[in-house]
């Protein structure tokens, strides 16, 4: 051991040497041979701890710091430790702290301030003692300041007690000292690696590098920009992405060592103890200049001096007050910069340089330093390995779940757990810091990247773990862990957790197989969602962000999770449940749902990390009356009572197609019965009043074939928007046909296909795609748009499909939402493909290459015209730089600047009808399949559900016939058939299942043709003596569909 510095009172353990101070290091003979762990030094004593558990003490003892009553100059045993393995030790200004290996702590010296842990009048205490106070803990680290302590504990909470006239204890005031150990609760959650104390001013290090401090900030030593006395941690946000490992305090100055061996000072710095070439104090963290270059691999602080240690060198830096010879300079002179200690050579980098002869070389291995005096640790062997500080010590920090702890946990499977396993269970899974500081990443980005946007955690070890420790053949463990967090860690989870690193657990916990067991939904899965959805705003946004960098998988099964909890909670409410319990069930489905909602959010805003039907809940049809539940929300808004019953329409992302067509139909009903039961009160009112004019139930079309648009833009502009609400009946002129569905289904499918008709110019049909979109040119009226919008709004309300083949863009702009270069793709696939290539290009030529300007060529009845697509496009070359831009304006330029006036016309159209919160329920491609249906034909599943009347049955000869026939059509025929049948060749959003076909026998025979009821989808068949005889008259039927007369 190398010592240099204040020794007036022995405390350098040098013997009856006749120097009070030493000014270069110095061996000390007692220590030859043996192993030191630890050095504490306070202000006028210091602490050995070696390598067999055993403490050593020397210097001062007038308050009985040293522990023992023996020779005050060389170090003794500390007889009253014997019996215990002592692994750590920390020194005050006139007491000392030790910690055995079963975890509690034992203090001795001055107990003025209470900084012993003890109650009780005494001064000081000349013998070691337990902290009783801690005695129900398992503590891992302690680390003393002049007058206060800190202790870490195995659970991850930090407790301090003794002086606090600066706040200092972080309990958020100032006040008389206590005596008695306290919980730092707005620490609590954080996993931590490391405390540091001072004079008067605290440290705490998370294992990710964040640094908390609090109490003494005269000098700015807690870094915080100002010279404001902190009464509470307060994070320093200008270290966390510095990736800090190891702190260190002198009585008014702070070091901070990093990951890459860089060094910050701050605080005091009035004797150059911060290493900056000045006497300056430093309100914030600094770099020391003069050490960048070098890899620090050890700091220590004295009282005002500092020490780095430098392996590839072997060289030790000090700088700071010298006065005591504690730099090790052979001189008292302070040192504002970094100089290395003199005297003994102390290399650190191998054989070569230990056989260069001259002074005897060492391999240091480890330094401290406190109070004015200065310790070095060394091996004369080659072999020796270095203490590197930037390296975690896992026996010093808290519990947390890593393949090790798991292993030794399974290995005591059988049988009864022995107590300090059991123990361990309970602490860990008690504990938010001990899960928040389990599943680091170690990849990049690491953990010490812990930030709002990276969470620092790998989930996939998180998952591997979880599964390993969760199996059948341990139950006993299993069931420790669900009491653990039932009982002790969910209940106490925060709404505003101290900081981002005490969110973690909400990403990992669900990865946990207990959290999916339907046993546990009510005592797990809920409380942790009711804690998620009870988060404050800003650690929620944290969270969400998280959330969105998840893996697919990762985030599917976290909607999964509670998707089934809420289809588990919907089951118990079926089968029926106490009215008394009502309540609570609600109240659990709500917080499910809520979470859902949240994480539904954060998709969306991801860019869809899971498509929105992974977000659907498909049994909800069985297990709710989606109607009654649809009218229960509707009179919930009216009443602004919304909390009870809960209705699922507040949630509307668990509605699949078949769910949300469900609610449309309602939503319909009611709103055509609502304008029914107007009309028949006013036409009641007209029989009274003369001046109350009688109205129609519906909305009446009584159009023309020839004529169609005409007659129908005529009608419609003598209707009142009331009109619009009613239903829709349909009459051809001089046809005898009763409108019950029928007729209308004809009558949107051939306004549509008229007003589609390219002579109106209205629509510009793409070759390659196949789809339509508005013309930026047209001389047709506007109000023809207007018209088409209300055409298709009329055809949603009534349930009717029509054919319309715009791209999905146009139900995204109905919807309010922006179209993106996908839609473009869709309605010009060429185009789309080469803005994607200038967007992918990897060159930096991209002017060059594609000669592009913010202007676009557009040709319209053989004349081109060229627009720009900013002000001043024609001028602006796209380049590397707004490339993103130029797509982004292309995009508005198709979809929205060239067709706004058109565009606007035919939402306000479309919105007369079918506006509402119903519609707002569908995604863009579920609102184009309630309009135009769908292509997935499945004809084996026609075959199936169709029903048959009359003697007619599935194996009757002419239905066989019927069926040979129809398979063996090729697909416009079939299709055909479907137009013939339903009056649309495309199938509602619900699929095939959902159109039942019926076919009855009629009286004839072979001279006679099937008829269809279109409005019932209802096949009169004739029973047809052959199949070739069947297949003539069906084709003969087919093709001449148009046209309605009474059978």
């Amino acid at each position: 051991m190398l010592c240099w510095g204040n020794t007036s009172f022995g405390q350098l353990g040098l013997g009856g040497i006749d120097e009070e101070i030493v000014v270069e290091p110095k061996d000390c003979p007692f220590f030859k041979g043996k192993v030191v762990c630890e050095v504490g030094c306070g202000l006028r004593h210091t602490a050995f701890l070696l390598g067999d558990g055993s403490v050593y003490t020397c210097g001062c003892n007038d308050l009985g710091q040293l522990g023992h009553e023996k020779s005050r100059k060389k170090p003794e045993q500390v007889g009253a430790l014997d019996a215990q393995n002592i692994v750590a030790v920390s020194c005050g200004e006139a007491h000392t702290l030790a910690l055995n290996d079963k975890g509690q702590v034992f203090a001795w010296g001055l107990a003025s301030d209470g900084q012993l842990g003890f109650t009780g009048a005494e001064e000081c205490t000349r013998v070691p003692r337990n902290v009783k106070s801690l005695s129900e803990v398992q503590i891992t680290q302690v680390a003393c300041g002049f007058r206060h302590s800190l202790a870490l504990s195995k659970g991850g909470s930090v407790y301090s007690w003794g002086q606090n006239k600066y706040g200092q204890l972080g309990l958020g005031s100032v006040d008389a000292s206590k005596a008695s150990p306290s919980v730092i609760q707005s620490l609590l959650g954080i996993p931590f690696a490391q405390l540091a104390a001072g004079g008067a001013h605290s440290f705490a290090l998370t294992l990710s590098g964040a640094v908390f401090g609090w109490g003494r900030n005269k000098f700015g030593q807690l870094g915080l920009n100002d010279n404001n006395d902190r009464h509470f941690p307060v994070l320093l946000k200008s270290l966390r992405s510095q990736r800090v490992v190891y702190i260190c305090c002198g009585e008014d100055h702070t070091a901070a060592l990093t990951k890459e061996g860089g060094v910050f000072t701050f605080g005091a710095g009035g004797y150059g103890q911060l290493g900056h070439n000045s006497t300056n104090h430093e309100i914030n963290p600094r770099k020391v200049f003069e050490l960048m270059g070098n890899v620090v691999a050890q700091i220590a602080c004295g009282r005002q001096h500092t020490l780095a240690f430098v392996p590839s060198s072997g060289k030790i830096d000090s700088f700071g007050l010298g006065g005591n010879g504690q730099l090790g300079t052979r001189s008292t002179c302070n040192r504002k910069s970094p100089a290395p200690v003199k005297g003994t050579r102390m290399l650190n980098n191998g054989p070569s340089a230990l056989s260069t002869g001259g002074p005897q070389c060492f391999n240091v291995k480890r330094i401290f330093a406190g109070g004015d005096q200065s310790f070095a640790h060394y091996s004369s062997s080659q072999n020796s390995m270095l203490i590197d500080v930037r390296v975690p010590d896992p026996g010093k920090h808290l519990f947390t779940l890593n393949p090790d702890i798991i292993q030794r946990w399974l290995s005591h499977a059988q049988g009864r757990l022995p107590q300090e396993i059991a123990n361990e269970i309970e602490t860990v899974f008690s504990s938010a810091s001990c899960l928040n500081g389990s599943f680091l990443s170690e990849s990049h980005p690491d953990h010490y990247n812990t930030s709002s946007r990276c969470s620092g955690v790998d989930m996939n070890a998180a998952r591997l773990l979880f599964h390993k420790l969760n199996q059948p053949n341990f139950s006993h463990i299993t069931q420790q862990i669900a009491a653990s967090l039932e009982k002790a860690l969910i209940p106490r989870l925060l709404s505003s957790p101290p900081d981002i690193e005490a969110l973690r657990l909400y990403l990992t916990l669900p990865e946990c197989p207990l959290f999916h067991d339907p046993n546990t939904f009510q005592t797990l899965a809920i409380p942790l969602g009711k804690a998620v959805i009870s988060l404050k705003p800003a650690p929620l946004k944290v969270l969400e962000n998280w959330w969105s960098k998840l893996e697919p998988p990762v985030f599917q099964r976290l909607v999964d999770l509670y998707k089934e909890v809420v289809v588990n909670l919907l089951r118990i409410q079926k089968i029926g449940i106490a009215h008394s319990e009502h309540r609570t069930l609600t109240s659990f489905l709500h917080t499910a749902l809520k979470f859902l909602e949240i994480l539904h959010v954060v998709n969306e805003r991801a860019g869809h990390i899971l498509q929105y039907d992974r977000f659907y809940i498909q049994e909800l049809g069985e297990l709710i009356d989606i109607r009654g539940d649809y009218i229960n929300w509707i009179q919930q808004m009216y009443s602004g009572v919304l909390e009870y019953p809960l209705t699922m329409c507040r949630y509307p992302f668990v509605f699949d197609a078949q769910a949300k067509t469900a609610l449309l139909q309602t939503d319909a009903m009611l709103q055509m019965q609502m304008a029914v039961d107007q009309a028949q009160r006013q036409n009641f009112s007209s029989l009274f009043l003369p001046v109350v004019e009688s109205v129609d139930p519906c909305l009446m079309l009584i159009v023309r074939r020839e004529n169609i648009v005409e007659d129908t833009v005529e009608v419609l502009r003598k209707s009142k928007n009331v009109d619009y609400k009613k239903p829709l009946k349909v009459i051809f002129v001089g046809e005898e046909a009763v409108d019950a569905g029928g007729v209308r289904k004809e009558f949107f499918l051939l306004i549509m296909r008229e007003l589609l008709d390219p002579k109106y110019g209205m629509f510009r049909y793409y070759e390659e795609s196949r789809l339509i979109w508005f013309s930026n040119k047209t001389f047709e009226d506007i109000d023809l748009f207007h018209l088409i919008g209300v055409v298709c709004g009329l055809a949603i309300y009534n349930l009717t499909i029509v054919e319309l083949n715009f791209p999905v863009a146009l139900y995204k702009k109905l919807l309010k939402r922006k179209p993106t270069l996908d839609d473009l793709k869709e309605l010009m696939p060429d185009v789309g493909r080469n803005l994607q290539l200038l967007l992918d290009y990897t060159e930096d030529d991209v002017e060059e290459a594609f000669c592009l300007n913010f202007a676009v060529t557009v040709e319209n009845y053989g004349a081109t015209e060229v627009f720009e697509l900013i002000q001043d496009g024609m001028n602006i070359s796209v380049n590397n730089s707004n490339r993103q831009e130029y797509v982004a304006a292309y995009v508005d330029y198709i979809f929205h600047m060239s067709v706004a006036e058109l565009f606007e016309a035919f939402f306000a159209g479309f919105h007369k009808v079918c506006g509402g919160k119903v519609l707002q329920l569908f995604q863009p491609n579920e609102l184009q399949a309630m309009v135009i249906g769908n292509t997935n034909y499945d004809w084996k599943e026609l075959e199936r559900g169709t029903e048959y009347k009359g003697e007619y049955w599935r194996e009757h000869p002419t239905i066989k016939y019927f069926w040979e026939v129809f398979h063996e059509l090729p697909l416009e025929k079939k299709k055909k058939f479907l137009l013939f049948l339903t009056g649309s060749d495309r199938i509602p959003i619900l699929g095939m299942k959902s159109l039942t076909l019926v076919i009855q026998p009629t009286g004839g025979g072979d001279q006679y043709l099937p008829v269809a009821h279109t409005c019932f989808n209802l096949l009169d068949l004739p029973k047809y003596s052959s199949k070739d005889v069947l297949e003539a008259k069906l084709m003969q039927a087919i093709n001449h569909y148009e046209g309605f007369s009474l059978v």
